[in-house]
């Protein structure tokens, strides 16, 4: 069973920068597709960005393409999402998810694994 803690949430102003943390505990990171999911009130979940386990490669959302980046550090087994030039829409409940297979581009149904979620509030 992998467990996974995000972390890093908060309120913030327009064009600032948060970073949010995902510990995983139960699996090792770099063997698991991961992503980041966000969903903003009263909608649907979203891609925002995935890691391609094994290997170096992300895929980010149109909308959050050249502001928010996500990495891994294999020593702390810990996913991460930088945030930078934050806007109000980018408040939502942020969400980690793993996968121990190969994920499909942005499919929310192809994470077994997902973490509680943390809140991120930008204010304009």
């Amino acid at each position: 069973q992998v467990d996974l803690v995000e972390s890093g949430g908060g309120l913030v102003q327009t064009g600032g920068s948060l970073r949010l943390s995902c510990a995983v505990s139960g699996g090792t990171v770099r063997t698991y597709a991961m992503a980041w999911f966000r969903r903003h009130p009263g909608k649907e979940r979203e891609f925002v960005a995935d890691i391609i386990r094994f290997s170096p490669f992300t895929n980010v959302a149109d909308s959050v393409k050249g502001r928010f980046t996500i990495s891994r550090d294999n020593a702390k087994n810990t996913l991460y999402l930088q945030m930078n030039s934050l806007k109000p829409e980018d408040t939502a409940v942020y969400y980690c998810a793993a996968s121990p297979n190969p994920a499909r581009y942005g499919l929310e149904t192809d994470y077994p694994y997902w973490g509680q979620g943390t809140q991120v509030t930008v204010s304009s």
